[in-house]
């Protein structure tokens, strides 16, 4: 194995189902308002654009610090290119990693700590090279998952609060639409222009938010989720290692991880 499951796990593939799903999202709500006798260009307005995803961005920025902000805008490629965690490969590189330790004992997997690209990974494999005591192993990683979970979702949280802001922006945006109305009710040509605005800044702020923000919201918070389960796998894994058990005992706990 020598760290080959460590390059999987970092190793992205394309996320299919989730391009089907916009795009599905996207077929419905345009195909129902052409099976009504709509037309597509009567959802197409740059004012309620501006208005609902100008102030919901706004509104994101004012309530997350500017590395939480880009981090949750980073962390949106996810979406279609998750991690790809094997886990059936990270117990083969644990239960290769105990029969090195078995054979040499601990020192005799310090070549193998050139092949660890994750810090994390690294980080863990380091303490056990250097004698750690098992319980040491798992307190000082443990810390590291608290870190890392957290860090993550609170940029998930970025798209989370989008979700929120964005149909009560739309609403905003309808009231202006409104206003814009009222203030024209002696010039009958302005008065289309005003009520357009209106209803399609409600369909964007209501749309975005339940076709995306929110959906990708818990695309990411479900990812980390699954990251986080490695994280402690590969600590279990380390643990026993460190405890000496065989082969056989790790790979049966480690498999009690994989649902």
């Amino acid at each position: 194995m020598k760290g080959k499951s460590t390059k999987q796990a970092k190793r992205t593939s394309f996320d299919f189902v989730s391009l089907v799903g916009i795009a599905l999202a996207f077929t419905a709500i345009l195909g129902g308002q052409v099976l009504e006798g709509g037309h597509v260009g009567s959802l197409l307005q740059i004012t309620a654009f501006i208005i609902v995803f100008g102030g919901t961005i706004g509104a994101i920025m004012l309530q997350c610090p500017p590395r939480t902000f880009f981090h949750g805008l980073k962390l949106a490629k996810w979406v279609f290119f998750p991690p790809s965690l094997d886990q059936d490969a990270l117990i083969k590189q644990v239960v290769a990693w105990n029969g090195v330790a078995r054979k040499g004992g601990l020192l005799a997997l310090e070549p193998q700590l050139e092949e660890q690209k994750d810090p994390f990974t690294h980080k863990g494999l380091q303490m056990l090279v250097d004698g750690a005591e098992p319980e040491k192993i798992r307190e000082a990683l443990d810390v590291e998952i608290a870190t890392y979970e957290k860090h993550h979702l609170d940029a998930s949280k970025v798209w989370m609060g989008a979700g929120g802001y964005a149909p009560t922006v739309g609403i905003i945006g309808a009231v202006l639409g409104l206003i814009h109305v009222m203030e024209n009710l002696s010039d009958p040509s302005k008065l289309g222009a005003g009520i357009a605005v209106a209803f399609v800044a409600t369909v964007y702020g209501v749309g975005s938010a339940n076709l995306f923000f929110l959906p990708i919201a818990n695309k990411l918070k479900a990812i980390i989720e699954q990251e986080v389960v490695m994280r402690e796998m590969l600590i279990e894994g380390l643990v026993s290692i460190a405890n000496g058990e065989n082969p056989r005992a790790i790979e049966t706990k480690l498999q009690g991880y994989i649902i």
